[in-house]
């Protein structure tokens, strides 16, 4: 059997439809049938039962389903790193993170050093008033960013970190005096504007527009970087949501870090240009997605 038979088989008995499969693995449905009928050819034996209505797996195509699965996942795992120790070995990728970010990631960065000998990951700070713009411009290879990213030319690759939100406020505010927070104290006063660098889609799933009540929340004074926030709070002219790791490295003594207790948790998911997947990307990222998500 034939590699890109056995990825159509899986295929059609993960999507039990024949359509769908073929625009997955972008190919005609007639090349999906040709495959399984090849096969059933060769077992002498049908894998799917078919009618007009549903697709399903026979019990032999059951069988036949779990013992390639193993055998293809081990496969496609053995080119990867064979790939990325060929092509990618010594290369060292360019993450962009947010702030302290980055030691967030170490079970990650530990498990890509120790699979790929000689690669490495360097640090370079992106500021959330213009998370794209270093991969456009090809300043770094790969960034951390909070979902969601919809943007036509970057790849959303797997979670790494999952997590909730805190809101810095200054020494003194109502606020730190009651030791919790929530969505709608953004109304109260101002967060910061971090200006137009940033979709708003993006900057709202952090710092909404308005409150869950309906309220406004005011933008202002501007800050282009994560010092001139804190900078900012600790003089008093703002408040601003943070992701909760904030909390963990940075102890300003004009600023009080308090829970958001009702705020949805934040995704953080590696982010890279879609004409930069080269193996030293995609390694890191099966690296990502076999280590899985932290809790921050």
């Amino acid at each position: 059997m034939e590699l890109r038979d056995i990825e159509i088989f899986l295929t059609l008995a993960e999507e039990l439809h024949f359509g769908r499969t073929a625009e997955r693995l972008h190919v005609s449905q007639a090349r999906v049938s040709q495959a399984i009928a090849k096969q059933e050819r060769r077992i002498g034996a049908a894998l799917f039962d078919r009618t007009s209505r549903r697709v399903a797996l026979t019990p032999i195509g059951r069988r036949l389903r779990e013992d390639l699965r193993q055998a293809y996942d081990l496969l496609q795992a053995g080119l990867a790193r064979a790939e990325a120790a060929g092509l990618g070995a010594g290369q060292t990728l360019r993450m962009g993170v947010i702030g302290q970010f980055g030691h967030e990631l170490r079970p990650h960065l530990d498990a890509f050093r120790s699979r790929y000998p000689g690669s490495d990951v360097q640090f370079v700070e992106v500021v959330g008033g213009a998370p794209f713009t270093s991969l456009r411009t090809g300043e770094t290879d790969v960034n951390v960013l909070w979902l969601p990213v919809a943007e036509p030319d970057l790849t959303v690759g797997p979670t790494v970190a999952t997590g909730g939100r805190v809101l810095a406020v200054p020494v003194g505010h109502p606020v730190a005096d009651r030791g919790t927070a929530s969505l709608e104290d953004l109304a109260d006063g101002h967060v910061v504007d971090l200006g137009p660098g940033a979709p708003e889609y993006w900057l709202a799933s952090m710092v909404p527009t308005r409150t869950p009540l309906g309220r406004r929340v005011p933008r202002g004074p501007a800050a282009r970087t994560f010092q001139e926030i804190l900078s900012l709070v600790a003089a008093g002219d703002c408040v601003h949501p943070l992701s909760a790791h904030a909390a963990r490295y940075n102890r300003h003594p004009g600023i009080v870090f308090v829970p958001i207790h009702e705020a949805p948790d934040l995704q953080w998911a590696l982010v890279w240009r879609s004409t930069a997947d080269g193996p030293a990307i995609r390694a890191l990222v099966q690296t990502a997605a076999d280590v899985g998500p932290i809790a921050l």
